[in-house]
């Protein structure tokens, strides 16, 4: 992979400035420099690179702990050789040039450039994502970032509804949908609830497709027995309620545009990846989507999070960063496997809510989890065995360019098993 590599760099990133150190094919330093974080700063740092060793960039390899952000792209971008690696083995390659735990800027960077030099094996090399890929990664993180805060908000006004006006949350299990809160402010109190009109509740009602409740039971509900609060509580909850109100609008806004922004991505991603004469099924993403229990934010964080396994077709990389790969410790007599814990947490999660999905429509994950139960393994464990077994057999579609077939893919993932 380094064959041809004459030129080892290390750098350091920081919000400021980057420390940089340019080592020799024999690990002699050849130079090292701080650049300032901005356009001229990196500007300067390629330059430099070329100028001090005399090399075209792609002769040059640079070692660096994060595998994304501007200093990496930047890099790659001029054509330079990028290299990754996990912050926590450069620890452990720290402590082959100091037993005293010293760290320092310039030392890190130059334990990445030498590490790169005699192991690199233990570094992952980057490339270009496509722009397609990279504007989805983020809406994806976005739309996941916007659920939680809608959760985070959902609770404060359920509290702020216990606090003087509990009858109301029991009309609903999710009081920040856009129907409740138009609810809420049309009868925000008990008193204007016994005041208000079937008419009024039935437009609310009709207006955002609720055929689940009428207006007459939502009244009965709105009119029970109040709480006997201290004067000011009312106000003051309304007060808090109104914020939180406007708030989860605009967040319930912001998600249906992150959704579909989703849709439209993966569609423009489907597009690209299927070339003139192709059969649209045989592309990543028809395939994906072929699989049941993939939905939109499934499909979106597999396309995001696990971009080069995928297109690698990489199952042990794939399972290991999804955090099914379990670990084994053995020493001596003693041997036992846990739970991996290094792996991407939102990967994971998909992953996780793939399974659960399998479930219900697949019948070999199902026969897979029923199994691994009988054998004793707890509800998540189960589910993890059987996110494992689906990764198997979408990595071996994937080989194949076939979608998804359920009478072949069950002997598949039972014989993986």
């Amino acid at each position: 992979m380094v064959k041809d590599v004459q030129w080892f760099v290390g750098i350091d990133w920081a919000t400021r400035s980057h420390c940089v150190c340019l080592l020799d094919a024999e690990g002699r330093p050849a130079g090292q420099r701080d650049f300032a974080h901005g356009g001229a700063g990196l500007t300067e740092l390629c330059d430099w690179l070329v100028e001090k060793t005399k090399a075209a960039p792609g002769q040059i390899a640079v070692a660096i702990e994060t595998p994304h952000g501007p200093v990496v792209e930047m890099l790659l971008e001029h054509g330079f050789m990028v290299f990754a690696i996990n912050p926590k083995q450069l620890d452990r390659f720290r402590d082959r040039f100091t037993v005293a735990g010293a760290k320092d800027d310039r030392r890190d960077a130059h334990v990445l450039g030498s590490s790169l030099r005699t192991d690199c094996a233990a570094f992952r090399q980057l490339a270009a994502d496509n722009p397609v890929v990279i504007e989805l990664r983020e809406w994806s993180r976005m739309a996941e970032e916007l659920q939680q805060e809608r959760t985070r908000l959902a609770n404060r006004l359920r509290q702020q509804l216990w606090r003087y006006y509990p009858q109301a949350a029991k009309l609903t299990d999710d009081v920040a949908d856009d129907w409740f809160l138009a609810l809420w402010q049309k009868v925000p109190t008990p008193d204007s609830a016994a005041k208000a009109s079937d008419k009024a509740i039935a437009r609310i009602l009709s207006a955002y497709r609720i055929r689940r409740l009428d207006a007459a039971t939502v009244l009965k509900t709105l009119r029970e027995t109040p709480l006997l609060v201290a004067p000011g509580t009312t106000e003051a909850a309304c007060v808090h309620i109104r914020s939180l109100a406007a708030r989860l609008r605009l967040v319930n806004q912001q998600i249906k545009e992150a959704q579909h922004s989703l849709d439209r991505l993966c569609a423009k991603l489907e597009e690209q990846e299927s070339p003139a004469g192709q059969n649209p099924e045989q592309c990543d993403v028809a395939i994906l989507r072929s699989w049941p229990g993939i939905g939109r934010i499934v499909l979106a964080t597999l396309l995001v999070e696990a971009t080069e396994p995928l297109r690698r077709r990489d199952y042990h990389a794939l399972r290991a960063l999804a955090g099914v790969a379990p670990v084994t410790r053995q020493s001596g007599k003693q041997r036992f496997v846990i739970r991996r814990l290094a792996c991407n947490r939102r990967l994971q999660s998909a992953v996780h809510h793939w399974s659960r999905g399998a479930l219900q429509y697949d019948a070999a994950a199902r026969r897979r989890y029923d199994a691994l139960r009988q054998r004793g393994h707890g509800h998540a464990r189960a589910l993890r065995g059987v996110g494992d077994r689906l990764l198997f057999a979408l990595c071996a579609t994937l080989k194949h360019q076939t979608p998804y077939d359920a009478d072949h893919n069950s002997a598949k993932i039972s014989a993986a098993g």
